[in-house]
Order: C-alpha cells, then sequence, then structure tokens
C-alpha cells in the first residue's frame, strides 16, 4: 500500500484559539487605535497575518502591529485549547500506517510552542516564510509533500476556510472541510467531516 499523508491546518481544525485571537486583536486596537472590530479580523483568517492587514487596509505601523499581536497571543497562550479527540485521532491515524503533517499560516515560533505544549508529533510542519506563498497559494502544500516525499495523489489537507480549500485544489490535493471550525463553507463534492475523530471513518 502507498504510504498516504494527511496535513493539518492548525486554527479552526486542531485547536481552538478564538478567544486567543480575540484578546490579541482587541489589544492591539486599543493600543494602535484602529477601531476596527474583531470580526472583520476574523473574517480574513486562513491568511498569513501581514496580509490579513492589507485586507484591512491597515498599512501604517504594520510590522509594529504583526509584532505586538504575536506578543499579546503569546501572551494569552492559556487561552488555545485542542479541540476533543484530535490526540486519539492522530494517533489512530499512525497506527494505521498514515504520516501526519501540519501547514498552517501561524508563524513558525507561535506554532511549535503549540505543538510541544500539547505534545503532539507530525512529521512534517510548514508555517510562512519567505520563501513560501501563503494559502490560498499551494507553495506550503506543496512543500509539504515534498519534505516526506509523498505524491500529490496520496495527500489529504484537512482545513476550515475557502483559503484552505483553495490551497489543497491548487496543489493537487484532496481537501477535507473540517465543517466544526471558523467557516461555513458550500462546496460540491468534498469530504465533510464534522469533528476530527470522523477521519477514522475516513481511514
Amino acid at each position: 500500500m502507498k504510504k498516504k499523508i494527511i496535513l493539518f491546518d492548525m486554527d479552526g481544525v486542531l485547536f481552538n484559539s478564538k478567544e486567543n485571537m480575540k484578546r490579541s486583536w482587541n489589544d492591539v486596537n486599543n493600543k494602535f487605535k484602529l477601531k476596527i472590530n474583531f470580526k472583520y479580523y476574523f473574517k480574513e483568517i486562513g491568511i498569513p497575518f501581514n496580509k490579513i492587514l492589507e485586507k484591512l487596509d491597515i498599512r501604517t505601523n504594520a510590522k509594529q502591529i504583526e509584532l505586538f499581536y504575536k506578543e499579546r497571543s503569546i501572551f494569552y497562550n492559556n487561552l488555545i485549547r485542542v479541540y476533543p479527540n484530535v490526540k486519539s485521532t492522530l494517533s489512530y491515524l499512525l497506527r494505521n500506517g498514515c504520516k501526519i503533517g501540519v501547514v498552517t499560516s501561524k508563524d513558525k515560533f507561535r506554532t511549535l510552542k503549540l505543538i510541544k505544549k500539547f505534545r503532539l508529533k507530525f512529521s512534517t510542519i510548514v508555517c510562512p516564510s519567505k520563501e513560501l506563498r501563503g494559502k490560498p497559494f499551494p507553495d506550503q502544500i506543496n512543500k509539504a509533500l515534498s519534505n516526506v516525499k509523498i505524491s500529490y495523489n496520496q495527500a489529504f489537507y484537512v482545513g476550515d476556510t475557502n483559503n484552505d480549500f483553495l490551497a489543497a485544489k491548487r496543489s493537487l490535493v484532496k481537501f477535507i472541510y473540517a465543517s466544526y471550525g471558523y467557516s461555513n463553507l458550500s462546496k460540491k463534492n468534498i469530504l465533510v467531516i464534522k469533528k476530527i475523530s470522523d477521519l477514522k471513518k475516513i481511514f
């Protein structure tokens, strides 16, 4: 049997980090007097933070805002929760011969900090970098597949946003929609899971 890999987005798929994001964004609003409601920020999640700022038409102090947001996100790290049955489901996939990996728009420092905190292990972890375009471009997924030397036709990407869907489509991997996450997608002919343990029915 050919080896399969299941790649995961993080926020909204493995972790519920909405309250962390909200507190961090509210602190950014207060410090930089942006007056941009969290719902507008939250609508754009799933792409690198600097791209979110561009979509919100925030040009002044963009770098300082990004650094401050990350600082506050780390401060509120205790508000992030792993979704129920994540660990048991990942263990099931590994026992059944699948490799697992992460492709996320979260920066490398915070990603590794979370993975270490919850004692998760992955074959590959791909975060935004200068060399890779962020979602919805396919670069990060392609990099993950290259790291583990597995073909796109043996790969799946579990995500919860349209940007996740587009990144999977453009890299030719099969998309699995985590409907319990942060976005409402109405796509035809895609696999849907209502909770992460539903992956056991697929693999």
